[in-house]
C-alpha cells in the first residue's frame, strides 16, 4: 500500500468517525431525549420543533438502543451508557407487553398503546437492541429478554412448512390479516425485509448466546436469504412473496440489496459456517456489482428503487447511502477490486456533500436527483433514526482502520 492510499483511508476513517461523535451521537443525545417524560420523542421537524403529541415507535427505541450501546462498546464515554439505559428502560418500560409477550409496535406520546401488533420485524429489533445492550454492560436481563423474542418468534412466526418467518400477528399472538409493515408495502405472507434483520439480529444474539437451536435456525434463515430471497440471475433480493415462497413483486430496492451483501457475510462469519461463508462471500461481491453498476448516480448518489420499466423513486434516501459506504467497503475487502473502494468514497462524499445537515445537525431524510434536500421530512420521527448513518461510521471506521 502506497502512502497515498494509506493516507486516503485514514482520512475517511477520521472523518466517519468525527460524523459520528461530533454530529450523529450528539444530536440524538441533545434533542431527542424526553427528560420531562421519559423516552425520546416521537418526531422532530428538520429545524428542529417538537411534536410533543407525535406517537412512538419501539422500532426507533430499539435502534436507539443499538446505537448507543454499540457506540458505548466502542467508546466506553459515559454519556453513551447513560442514552443507552434510558433507552433500555423505555423499551421495556413502556413497549413490552407484559400480559401476552413481545413487544407493541406503537405507544401514544404519553405511553398509551396505540397499536399493540406484534410486528415481526418490530421484535427483531428488539433482539437486536437488548443483545447489544448486554455486550456493553454484562446485564444478564438484557439478554433474557433478547433470548425471549428470539423464542416468541420460533414459536409463532416460524413457518415449519415452507421454511422461514410470517410478517405480523396480533397482540395475543394470532396472525393478522394486514400483513404489512407500512402503507408502502404489500400485504403479503412473506418479505426481504423482515428475513433480512432477523437475520441481522439473530447474528448479534449469537455473539451473545451460543445456544445450538439458535445456530440451527440462523443457519436455516441463511439458507432461504441465499436460496429465496436473493435472486440467481440479477442479484437483487425479491421484495415479497405469498407463504409458498412465490414471487409477488418485481421491485428493486437498492439500498437493502447492498445491505443484505454485507449482512449476509456478517452472518455467516458469526454462525462459523465455512461453506455457508464462502457461498456468502460469492453473492455479496455479485450484489455489490449489480447495485453498482445499475443504482448509483456518477456523483455517488445511490437511487432508492426502480421496476421493470425504471427508476420508480430516484431519491437519494438518507439509510441507502449509509448502507452502500459499507456494503462497497465490504466487496473491496472480499475482492481486492480497488474500484469498490473508490465508489465508497464517492459515497461517503456526497454523503457529506449533501445529506449532513451543517446547521441543525444529524442528516436529512433525503435529497432529490436534482439536489433538493426533503427540508419538510422529519429529522426524527418513526422510521428517522440513528441505527443506519451511525453504523455506518462505526463500520467505515473499523474496516479501514484494519487496512492500516
Amino acid at each position: 500500500m502506497n502512502t497515498l492510499e494509506s493516507s486516503s483511508l485514514r482520512s475517511y476513517a477520521q472523518r466517519a468517525e468525527a460524523e459520528l461523535r461530533e454530529n450523529i451521537l450528539p444530536f440524538w443525545m441533545r434533542h431527542a431525549m424526553d427528560r420531562e417524560r421519559g423516552g425520546f420523542h416521537g418526531e422532530i421537524s428538520n429545524d428542529l420543533v417538537v411534536d410533543r403529541d407525535a406517537s412512538r415507535g419501539a422500532l426507533l427505541c430499539s435502534r436507539i438502543l443499538w446505537t448507543y450501546s454499540a457506540a458505548y462498546r466502542l467508546y466506553h464515554d459515559p454519556s453513551y451508557l447513560e442514552t443507552a439505559r434510558w433507552a433500555y428502560h423505555d423499551l421495556l418500560d413502556r413497549f413490552w407487553d407484559e400480559r401476552y409477550g413481545g413487544l407493541f409496535w406503537e405507544i401514544a406520546a404519553d405511553g398509551t398503546p396505540l397499536r399493540t401488533r406484534k410486528q415481526i420485524y418490530g421484535q427483531a429489533f428488539g433482539i437486536y437492541g437488548l443483545s447489544e445492550y448486554y455486550r456493553a454492560t454484562g446485564d444478564a436481563a438484557a439478554l433474557h429478554r433478547a433470548i425471549a423474542l428470539y423464542h416468541l418468534i420460533q414459536e409463532y412466526s416460524y413457518d415449519p412448512q415452507h421454511k422461514g418467518y410470517l410478517e405480523a400477528y396480533t397482540r395475543e399472538w394470532q396472525l393478522e390479516e394486514d400483513l404489512r409493515l407500512s402503507d408502502v408495502d404489500m400485504n403479503e405472507a412473506k418479505s426481504m425485509n423482515t428475513h433480512l434483520h432477523i437475520t441481522e439480529a439473530f447474528t448479534n444474539l449469537m455473539r451473545a448466546w451460543n445456544d445450538e437451536g439458535l445456530r440451527a435456525a440462523q443457519s436455516e434463515l441463511l439458507g432461504v436469504m441465499i436460496e429465496r430471497i436473493v435472486d440467481p440471475q440479477t442479484h437483487h433480493t425479491i421484495l415479497f412473496f405469498d407463504e409458498q415462497w412465490r414471487r409477488q413483486s418485481d421491485h428493486v430496492s437498492y439500498g437493502h440489496d447492498i445491505e443484505a451483501s454485507w449482512l449476509l457475510v456478517e452472518a455467516a462469519e458469526v454462525l462459523g459456517d465455512e461453506a455457508l461463508l464462502a457461498r456468502t462471500q460469492v453473492l455479496a461481491i455479485e450484489m455489490a456489482r449489480a447495485t453498482l453498476a445499475e443504482g448509483f448516480d456518477p456523483d455517488g448518489g445511490l437511487i432508492y428503487e426502480s421496476g421493470p420499466d425504471g427508476f420508480l423513486d430516484a431519491g437519494r434516501e438518507w439509510w441507502p447511502q449509509a448502507e452502500a459506504v459499507v456494503g462497497l467497503i465490504n466487496a473491496y475487502q472480499l475482492s481486492g477490486e480497488g474500484g469498490y473502494l473508490e465508489a465508497a468514497f464517492r459515497s461517503w462524499d456526497f454523503i457529506e456533500a449533501h445529506l449532513v445537515d451543517r446547521e441543525h445537525g444529524e442528516w436529512f431524510r433525503a435529497v432529490s436527483r436534482d439536489g433538493q434536500v426533503s427540508l419538510d421530512e422529519p429529522k426524527v420521527s418513526f422510521w428517522k433514526c440513528p441505527y443506519h448513518n451511525a453504523r455506518a461510521c462505526m463500520e467505515t471506521r473499523e474496516r479501514l482502520r484494519s487496512f492500516l
